[in-house]
Parts: structure tokens; C-alpha cells; sequence
């Protein structure tokens, strides 16, 4: 399902003027940078507007009757996590990853996460060490990777 996702999105990506699935075969790290930009800008938007679907703000009405963060407009919060799939698809896509690559990676921070749950994961003596063990697989490798 994740792999007919990413094609998908690839198609829409290329109408748009942006190939984001060519970054697997052809890297190039400014226009990935920039479409990176793109992405992050347009999905901090729908962070935003997912916000809206609740009673976010602490001043409102809603938050004196006791609502605060109560989500009133399910319908639209759920089109709009699919709206930020849509942009996390193509920031995948930016950084050379297809759906098999995301799944892979996926499973091995898992375990780490797994891992810091049951060394009692603090943030004050967290590091970024475990997540460098973090790596694509040699057969799907972006082609600038040492792997």
C-alpha cells in the first residue's frame, strides 16, 4: 500500500514541476534543499490548520468552560493528516527514500525507540548516538551514501 502511496505521489509531484522520485537515482542536494524548503513550509501549514480543528487558543470561550483542545471538527483534522501525508511522502521522496526504504528505516528506529523506553529515556542524558546506526540497506542506498 505505502509503495502504490509514494507512486502516486510521485505522479502529482512531477505535474507540479517538482520529481521529487528522481532524488533516488539522481541526487542533487540544492534542489532537494530547496524543495525540502518547499515542503516543510507547506506542511507546517497543515500542522496549523489540524490545530484549528481544535480549541486551541487558551483565551477562547471554550477553554473557560473547561474544552481546551477539544477537537470539534474531526472531518476537516482528518483531511488535513492526509494532507500532511501528502507533503511527508514528498519530503521522503526529497531525501532519496522510496516506500521499502522508508519501511526498513522505519522498523530500525522503532527498535530504538523500544530501546530508550526501556533505559528509562531521559531528555536530559539523550544523545543522537543511536539514531547514526539508523542506515539504509546497500540495495537501497541513496547513490551519495558510503553504504
Amino acid at each position: 500500500m505505502l509503495e502504490a502511496l509514494f507512486q502516486l505521489q510521485a505522479e502529482l509531484n512531477r505535474r507540479i514541476g517538482m520529481d521529487t522520485a528522481s532524488m533516488k537515482d539522481h541526487f542533487d542536494p540544492q534542489v532537494a534543499g530547496r524543495w525540502i524548503n518547499d515542503y516543510l513550509a507547506a506542511m507546517g501549514n497543515e500542522l496549523e490548520e489540524l490545530r484549528d480543528c481544535t480549541f486551541w487558543k487558551h483565551w477562547c470561550a471554550e477553554a473557560r468552560q473547561g474544552r481546551r483542545f477539544e477537537l470539534h471538527d474531526l472531518q476537516n483534522a482528518r483531511v488535513e493528516v492526509i494532507d500532511m501525508l501528502f507533503f511527508w511522502i514528498s519530503l521522503a521522496q526529497c531525501v532519496g527514500l522510496d516506500a521499502a526504504d522508508v519501511a526498513d528505516l522505519y522498523r530500525q528506529k522503532l527498535g530504538i525507540n523500544h530501546a530508550r523506553q526501556d533505559q528509562d529515556y531521559a531528555m536530559s542524558t539523550k544523545t543522537e548516538d543511536d539514531n547514526r546506526t539508523v542506515v539504509l540497506n546497500p540495495e537501497g542506498s541513496a547513490p551519495d551514501d558510503p553504504a
